[in-house]
């Protein structure tokens, strides 16, 4: 079994440097891939309200047979629970699915700034985290804009904020405004849509060098940059080689040369993509 590395939060807890994504895994797929994750050395799962697949990540933990203190659970709240109120029942409906006493990670899936209710959804999410449902509290894909205005009428930053982020789209900008504010950055489609990146002869050429796959050479770009992906796989196999990113360390011309092609985002804009 393969040991996870930690990263610290500014929370004072930390989070495992690799973690297993669960869309668009079913409730049964989710069950089976998080199960078989968590033997192979998973610690971090991550899902959403959105995913549908809660419950099934739920019985997954379960069945893992793996300690609850050991698994960092990360689910989402969604755009159309958005508010102060609605974000508390939104949580307490997460839990029931995922048959938990508390949530490591919850996170704001969107910030639907045009629905201008992200700021009530956070204090929702600071109180959950005070009364100890929730252990650590970030958002997913907010802009240095949302995060500013988080602090300024808060105080209070979030741990993580999980972005879309792979070669083809770096995010040199908002990753140092990460680290100028303390936040971990988690990438989802760290492996952006696989062949884009995978089969792209740098990247061929920088894993073929180390005896390793292209895939575990962009997972370990990542965690190089100090991000933590969260690639998506229900295949053992691939489970097991998106773990196994010891033993080999990619020089600065490599890091460079992985993430030199045209940068392009395969997901929504966050200043006006709506996801309910």
């Amino acid at each position: 079994m393969t040991e996870t590395p930690a990263r610290p939060l500014d929370d004072g807890r930390a989070i495992p440097a690799v973690g297993l994504g669960t869309w668009p895994l079913d409730d049964d797929a989710a069950e089976k891939a998080v199960a078989g994750a968590l033997g192979l050395g998973y610690r971090l799962v991550d899902t959403a309200m959105n995913y549908r697949n809660e419950t099934g990540t739920g019985r997954g933990i379960a069945r893992s047979g793996v300690p609850r203190e050991d698994v960092f659970v990360t689910t989402k709240v969604p755009g159309r629970h958005h508010g102060y109120e609605e974000t508390l029942a939104s949580f307490e409906e997460s839990r029931r699915a995922l048959g938990v006493e508390y949530v490591d990670l919850y996170l704001i899936h969107w910030p639907l700034p045009r629905v201008d209710k992200y700021v009530d959804t956070w204090r929702a999410m600071i109180k959950l985290r005070e009364d100890g449902l929730v252990r650590s509290i970030g958002v997913s894909n907010f802009t240095a804009a949302h995060l500013d205005r988080l602090e300024r009428e808060t105080g209070v930053l979030p741990a993580v904020n999980q972005i879309e982020m792979h070669p083809l789209l770096v995010q040199d900008e908002l990753r140092a405004v990460h680290t100028a504010k303390g936040i971990v950055t988690e990438s989802w489609s760290p492996l952006a849509r696989g062949r884009d990146v995978l089969d792209a002869p740098e990247t061929v050429a920088v894993a073929a060098a180390h005896g390793v796959t292209p895939g575990q050479v962009v997972l370990r770009w990542h965690t190089q940059l100090g991000a933590v992906p969260i690639p998506k796989s229900a295949d053992p196999g691939r489970q097991r080689e998106n773990l196994d990113l010891s033993g080999f360390e990619l020089t600065p011309r490599e890091m460079a040369r992985i993430a030199a092609g045209p940068q392009r985002r395969f997901g929504g804009d966050p200043d006006v993509h709506e996801e309910f």
